[in-house]
């Protein structure tokens, strides 16, 4: 047995007393340890009211006392009790901002970079790809799968592993794989990231260990969480509590994953938490409930799953799913050129639903796409036009075909030469 596989077995062995002893439900162990560290020149100073399903959002059966701030925040900041540096928290359909605090500041991502090492992944291979492990990946820093040099193991999985308990070994097998070496899959990351939106971003590495030009935002970290939910496998892969290999260096063979918003909060789908003394304790989270999906972000944080669940809920209580047009819906009359009827109204194909913002002006426009008349022949249920939402920056998020209600036929060309001759004597 090498150090590595003895390390391993030693550390299964320490966190299967460690969890008995905490008798958590459902939570992973290494990440229990985390709940009330705080750096020892701080005094934290309980809240009066513990945030419980009724009063939030977490799951039934779950309670968080939250921690008084003893950072400075600003007079007007409306959630004083984050403890972050940077928080953003954003609508994900339109990116619109819900709240933020220093969203621009540059920080270190920690493992939160591992975020878009998925994300370019999963829009240049195929998940059943083989990966073959390499020197570089079994002698990385920090967490591990605990990879040994010559492992082919599919890059789905990987992705997983690396995803669920943060593997650095794993990052670097996916970087080798995708991009030929770290530095070049980092720079791919990089590009992707500023095409996305995230210009105030850079990536060194794909698993997020410290480095001087290593550093994103709060709200590049959202841009990118953003993009990461309109992929296919992105939110299967992110929101997965626990899976199991074959190939895990483990007699358990389960990985479990450490971001515990997916236990405590209602909805909670994603994303990637992180940690390193350079950048604090950050952590990506997500959240999906009567349709309408939001997206969390703080960097160094004294408190990251309370600081989340005050984004959430702040977030959920600003935002609501509504109907903003109607299936079947009537739009307009148009006129008909050389038909046997004079108009028709014509009606929306399908509904769309969209975000609604209390407070705020809605962030997107209603355009409709119209012509001023309509042509004979014409056949009931063609598509003429569409409505379309379009957010500030010019893109469409969502479009319902318009179509028409009737079947017009053509005049005849006597009729036709008739009206000609009438129109021009009128």
């Amino acid at each position: 047995m090498n150090l590595k596989k003895f390390l391993a077995t030693t550390l299964s062995i320490s966190l299967i007393i460690f969890g008995a002893k905490v008798g958590a439900v459902g939570m992973p162990a290494s990440e229990l340890m985390r709940l009330d560290e705080a750096p020892k020149s701080e005094v934290a100073r309980p809240m009066q009211q513990t945030l419980t399903s009724e009063n939030s959002g977490l799951n039934p059966g779950y309670s968080v006392t939250p921690i008084q701030n003893t950072r400075p925040v600003a007079p007007d900041d409306v959630l004083p009790n984050v403890t972050a540096t940077a928080a953003i928290v954003i609508e994900a359909s339109t990116g619109h901002v819900l709240y933020e605090r220093n969203p621009d500041k540059i920080m270190f991502p920690a493992s939160t970079t591992k975020m878009m090492t998925l994300i370019t992944a999963l829009e240049s291979n195929q998940l059943d790809e083989i990966v073959t492990v390499g020197p570089s990946a079994y002698n990385a820093e920090g967490s591990t799968l605990w990879l040994d040099v010559g492992e082919k193991i599919p890059l789905g999985d990987l992705l997983y592993g690396m995803m669920l308990i943060s593997g650095n070994d794993g990052a670097i097998a996916i970087a080798e794989h995708c991009g030929g070496t770290v530095p070049d899959f980092a720079a791919r990351m990089t590009q992707r990231a500023h095409d996305l939106g995230a210009v105030n971003t850079n990536f060194i590495n794909a698993n997020g260990l410290p480095d001087p030009n290593h550093y994103t935002t709060a709200r590049d970290l959202a841009i990118m969480a953003k993009h990461g939910f309109s992929l296919p496998h992105f939110e299967e892969i992110v929101s997965t509590k626990e899976v199991s290999f074959g190939w895990i260096h483990d007699d358990t063979k389960l990985l479990r994953n450490e971001n515990q918003m997916l236990w405590l909060y209602r909805g909670a789908n994603g994303v990637k938490t992180g940690y390193t003394d350079a950048a604090g304790r950050c952590l990506v989270t997500a959240a999906k409930q009567n349709g309408v999906q939001l997206i969390a972000v703080v960097l160094d944080s004294l408190y990251i799953w309370n600081d989340s669940i005050f984004l959430l809920d702040y977030g959920f209580g600003r935002v609501s799913s509504q109907t903003v047009i109607k299936s079947g819906e009537v739009v307009k009359t148009l006129p008909i050129t050389s038909g046997r009827r004079k108009s028709m109204p014509v009606k929306t194909a399908g509904e769309i639903i969209m975000p609604v913002f209390s407070g705020d002006d809605n962030a997107y426009d209603i355009v409709y796409d119209l012509p001023e008349s309509l042509q004979a022949p014409i056949t009931s249920g063609e598509t003429i036009g569409k409505i379309r939402i379009v957010l500030p920056d010019g893109r469409e998020a969502a479009s319902v075909d318009v179509v028409t209600t009737a079947d017009v036929e053509q005049k005849s060309f006597f009729r036709l030469i008739l009206n000609k001759i009438k129109n021009f004597f009128a």
